[in-house]
């Protein structure tokens, strides 16, 4: 859990494979039951499969559908969490009584909260017999009412509310209200006279006289024009109003944010969420990742994540957002796909490789590096694993690693072969015919068994798209403008999903989407006349693996392609 993660698959299936009482907050945003076609956003394999899934049996099937799986996350989540629940009218009073109280116990629900979509439809416009429809609903629950994390949240007070209660101010601007300082009972010696005041009758001084004393050489007593005193409260010293359970102020900051994702959730939304039940290190989960923007503003505010979906799409555009708004400080993530990219893994740091591919293999590397007879990592029962990070592995790797499972535990080395076990694992891209028969001889003639493991064998492996991208100019320059049209051609065997473009590329920093999500590979761009100009696309297939190309533009008086 120490890695933020982007995995594509279906989440019941991952979350079964979590250890118990390992998440800290929960947030979803299931599809809701709507039974429309437009809940189809991102149209991959995935995404379809997971819709009809959903529908095959109405409101009790979808009930059952999202139940297994809030079930899995209740046994996951730690008995400080909480799970915050995404849902809107078409099946909230079904997913809080039939799945939620059942599962987290009514005792445990916290809130209702109310959250004013910032895109609405006037649906009386469109000849609806109702009101419009403008909120969605989010059930707030704590795993254990005693244990849980629960850190209030402030907003800023209004402009109204500052000029009217906080109309005062000290000689340097310093904004102040000021508060009545007396109280209904007694506690202590509250009836002394203050500077010719006593307390209103039948009232006493909220303070002892050692206090208003310390508050007097403070400055934060007013003095009204007839001299009685106030306590003054300070602005700038203020929280803002505790945050309620109706939000509508969390919303889209700018056009920026937006994806072009149609169900994408503001960062703001889900950066209150995230604040108030969790703080830095925390792990938070979201297993309907969509748009990205729980694991965006997770990793944001230094808290580690996981992010689920069964969509290509959502995990790659995910993926390109993070990236976009990553720098050097930022913790790294994996992505976990169905298939993996040969290239990818054959050319990946060598260190780096081991740990993954023995981790993929069930094993446990060694971390030390040192002392180890040539030794990368080891099984569950200690029988040693190497890993290789070639192809058509010879015979000497065999020889090698026979001898250094010798010396690494003689004690074990015999035993598997007394039972007829592997005496250890090589693990390879591919393996040589001189490797290949000096295994089979080992085993015939000596009883030794190595196995030989190809990556493939292991983890799904494909080939990546391939791209090409064609310029052509439209028109004529206009004062110093020019206008280009880009027009990117992948091709993969597991069909294109979509494009993304960098139209500012840096190769120092990376890929920083300028257009995320481009299902049709085409873009016109302006550019100044008289500059160089680096242009990178970037090509997804439904595998998720992905190729990029970058165009080196100088246009002057004519476009050149470097």
């Amino acid at each position: 859990m120490s890695i933020n993660k982007l995995i594509l698959g279906d989440n019941l299936e991952i979350l079964k494979t979590f250890e118990d009482e390992s998440i800290d907050l929960i947030y979803l945003d299931p599809p809701f039951f709507s039974n429309r076609n437009y809940e189809v956003i991102w149209g991959d394999a995935g995404e379809i499969r997971s819709f009809q899934d959903r529908w095959s049996g109405g409101m009790d099937h979808y009930i059952a559908w999202l139940k297994e799986r809030v079930e899995q996350m209740y046994r996951i989540l730690k008995p400080t969490g909480s799970i915050f629940l995404h849902c809107d009218w078409h099946a909230d009073a079904y997913i809080r009584v039939e799945i939620l109280d059942k599962i987290f116990g009514m005792s445990n629900f916290l809130n209702e909260i109310t959250w004013k979509r910032t895109t609405t439809h006037n649906d009386s416009k469109q000849g609806a017999k109702q009101y419009g429809r403008v909120q969605d609903k989010i059930f707030f629950y704590a795993k254990n009412l005693k244990r849980f994390n629960f850190y209030p949240q402030f907003e800023r007070y209004t402009s109204d509310y500052v000029a009217s209660s906080y109309s005062k101010a000290d000689p340097d601007g310093r904004r102040f209200k000021a508060s009545d300082l007396s109280a209904a009972k007694p506690g202590g010696e509250t009836s002394y006279e203050w500077k010719g005041f006593k307390p209103p009758l039948g009232r006493y001084w909220a303070y002892s006289k050692e206090n208003m004393e310390e508050f007097d050489r403070q400055g934060r007593i007013y003095y009204s024009e007839k001299g009685k005193p106030y306590l003054k409260h300070y602005l700038d010293e203020m929280p803002g109003n505790s945050v309620d359970d109706l939000w509508y102020n969390c919303v889209f900051k700018n056009k920026i944010e937006r994806i072009g994702y149609p169900t994408q959730k503001p960062m703001a939304l889900l950066e209150r969420i995230i604040k108030c039940s969790t703080q830095e290190g925390d792990i938070v989960l979201d297993p309907f990742v969509g748009g990205g923007t729980t694991v965006a503003v997770a990793d944001l505010l230094n808290r580690r994540w996981i992010g689920i979906d069964q969509s290509v799409q959502a995990v790659k555009v995910t993926e390109l957002r993070l990236d976009k708004q990553r720098d050097l400080f930022s913790t790294p993530f994996v992505v976990q796909l169905h298939k993996y990219d040969y290239d990818t893994l054959r050319f990946a740091n060598a260190f780096e490789f081991e740990g993954w591919i023995i981790q993929q293999f069930g094993g446990t590397s060694n971390i030390k590096q040192r002392s180890d007879f040539g030794l990368d990592g080891k099984m569950s029962d200690n029988t040693p694993i190497q890993v290789k990070r070639s192809d058509n592995i010879g015979r000497n790797v065999v020889d090698n690693f026979l001898s250094a499972v010798k010396r690494a535990d003689k004690k074990l080395y015999d035993k598997n072969i007394a039972d007829k076990h592997p005496i250890g694992y090589i693990l390879a891209f591919s393996f040589g015919k001189g490797a290949i028969q000096e295994v089979a001889r080992l085993k015939n003639q000596e009883n030794i068994i190595i196995k030989l493991v190809t990556v493939e064998e292991i983890v799904p492996i494909a080939k990546k798209p391939t791209l090409k991208v064609e310029i052509s100019e439209l028109g004529k320059e206009e004062k110093g403008i020019r206008e280009i049209e880009f027009i990117g051609i992948g091709k993969s065997d597991a069909g294109i999903e979509f494009y993304s473009w960098d139209f500012n590329y840096n190769s120092q920093i990376g890929f920083k989407a300028s257009i995320v999500l481009d299902k049709e590979g085409k873009q016109i761009v302006k550019f100044k006349a008289g500059g160089t100009y680096n242009v990178a696309v970037k090509v997804v297939d439904n595998d998720g693996l992905e190729s990029i190309e970058v165009v080196k533009l100088k246009i002057n008086g004519k476009i050149e392609r470097q």
